[in-house]
């Protein structure tokens, strides 16, 4: 029975680890991609910090990503920056790429 517990009780923390890294990785892609999507807008270092957490909140918004996709393709418009729904989503998945290699490397 204690062989059980243990088994369970490891599988309970190796979930909790799993879910925290996953958004961990989620929070800092999203953080990449308010930057990237600031340094097309030309922000300065300041309003380029405060950019890329204000993605990162947006977010919180609804499950999924298309409350960041449409985040930035509104503000990217607002700028006047031609951007389109591919090239957001395709700067999503390198970002995501770049934020999990920086993770889990432990960088």
């Amino acid at each position: 029975m204690t062989d059980f517990r243990d088994r369970e009780r490891a599988e309970e923390a190796k979930f909790a680890h799993d879910e925290d890294m996953a958004f961990r990785i989620h929070a800092r892609r999203n953080r990449l991609l308010g930057m990237w999507a600031a340094e097309r807008m030309g922000l300065n270092a300041a309003e380029a910090d405060a950019y890329a957490k204000s993605v990162v909140q947006a977010d919180f918004e609804e499950s999924g990503d298309e409350d960041v996709v449409r985040k930035l393709l509104g503000d990217l418009t607002m700028a006047g920056i031609d951007a389109d729904d591919g090239e957001v989503r395709a700067a999503l998945e390198a970002t995501e790429v770049e934020a999990r290699r920086a993770l889990m490397g432990g960088v």
